[in-house]
């Protein structure tokens, strides 16, 4: 079989029609390649459908009119690509627009989680229906496909785990690939589906995921995740001008800067790549003819220091009633009430009569917890705190990170340096 690359697009990349017409140039440097393309939501279409979730779930008088924004957006958008028309196309999303209708009319609601994923889903259906289209009505031919036939998850809505034996034999039976032919598909992130055919989701930002997913299946040669920044870089240029880009890193690094917080890659995206040895490119749409960021098996590779921002963080403060010491028994009870709530730690530290977390968590999910730890210990916290990460530091906190505010908590390890912050 001639080799596979994966391709994977963010919604900012299809934030318009010159975006849309621009991933096509992009993909016409790859003509002769085998191609798996994944595609998120349109600009801010992710951020609108949760909008709409939110509302309908709390019956807010609104939800008519984000579905509206929604529907207005893409609309405008197609009437720019096509403007003489395209009933197949239009038709298509007419469905999708009726699937949300549907949702939001539902009388019986289920879980916050479930009705997440079978609403802002949708922002995939829309702008894979439209791309699509629009590639083949350009002669670049291309399949569509629905990433849930290819993607078998359970169903932990908003963060599925992927059913690797059952996914595998859905890739391989719905992306026929051969040696006599260049094939191309169109498919979207972040989404899959269970065995019942409910829709999930793989959490938030998870396209990444879905690439390195299907490049794992199909023993991809590579994996390109194309931006708006020219790579990777050492910090993010919003919170610091010196940011430079990172020309190439290891797997190892990798997983630690999105462990820690790097946005630029969603966290689940490399382990999968790293288990077969499948580089990671990651590239600029916005220029393309740059090398990027090279992401592959490299242990003699340079250390670079690399500053990770995380905001909008709680300090908690965990201590016993009775003011004995925090051992394994209350460890345990605690790390249950975090799996309980589905919050995840950002940081950890312990002392004799406190257990510190740093952590970051939606509205619902911090009052759950703090509801679950109250019942057995005493909670102190800050909000509104930051986490600022040194990856392979040299020397303290930079004077201008410190001067955002009272440092509250401080740890080192090796290779990293972390600090919580309590903004100014």
């Amino acid at each position: 079989m001639n080799a596979i690359q994966v391709h994977k697009f963010g919604g900012a990349s299809v934030k318009d029609a010159d975006g849309v017409r621009n991933l096509l140039k992009v993909l016409q440097g790859f003509q002769s390649e085998n191609l798996c393309v994944v595609l998120s939501a349109m600009g801010k279409t992710t951020n609108a459908l949760e909008r709409l979730c939110k509302s309908f779930f709390n019956k807010s008088f609104d939800t008519e009119s984000i579905l509206l924004e929604v529907k207005e957006y893409h609309n405008d958008l197609i009437k720019e690509l096509f403007p003489s028309g395209n009933d197949e196309l239009i038709s298509a999303i007419e469905n999708i627009y009726a699937e949300l209708h549907w949702a939001i009319e539902e009388d019986q609601i289920k879980s916050y989680d479930y009705e997440y994923d079978q609403i802002v889903s949708q922002g995939e259906q829309l702008s894979t229906r439209i791309v699509a289209s629009y590639l083949n009505s350009n002669g670049f031919e291309i399949d569509f496909i629905d990433a849930r036939d290819l993607l078998r998850t359970d169903n932990t809505y908003r963060e599925a785990k992927v059913e690797w034996l059952e996914t595998n034999s859905l890739i391989h039976s719905n992306l026929k690939f051969s040696n006599s032919s260049i094939k191309r598909y169109l498919t979207q992130g972040f989404i899959g589906g269970t065995s019942e055919n409910f829709t999930t989701t793989l959490g938030r930002e998870g396209s990444d995921y879905t690439a390195s997913i299907i490049a794992y299946c199909l023993n991809a040669k590579e994996v390109i995740i194309w931006k708006d920044v020219p790579g990777v870089l050492n910090a993010d240029p919003k919170e610091w001008g010196k940011a430079t880009l990172i020309d190439e890193l290891s797997y190892f690094d990798a997983i630690e800067l999105t462990y820690y917080g790097a946005t630029v890659i969603h966290p689940k995206t490399i382990k999968p790549l790293q288990n077969k040895l499948i580089p990671l490119r990651v590239k600029s749409f916005l220029n393309p003819n740059s090398s990027g960021t090279l992401i592959r098996e490299n242990k003699d590779q340079k250390r670079v220091t690399s500053y990770i921002f995380k905001k909008q963080q709680y300090l908690l403060s965990i201590s016993t009633r009775d003011f004995s010491f925090i051992v394994e028994e209350n460890l345990e009870e605690i790390f249950k009430a975090f799996n309980k709530s589905r919050v995840k730690i950002n940081l950890m530290q312990q002392a004799a009569l406190t257990f510190s977390v740093c952590l970051s968590a939606e509205e619902a999910r911090w009052t759950s917890l703090l509801q679950e730890l109250q019942t057995n210990y005493k909670v102190k916290y800050n909000d509104d705190c930051e986490l600022i990460t040194v990856r392979h530091y040299s020397e303290n906190l930079p004077e201008e990170f410190a001067k955002r505010g009272a440092i509250l908590l401080e740890q080192r390890s090796r290779h990293t340096l972390q600090y919580v912050i309590k903004s100014n």
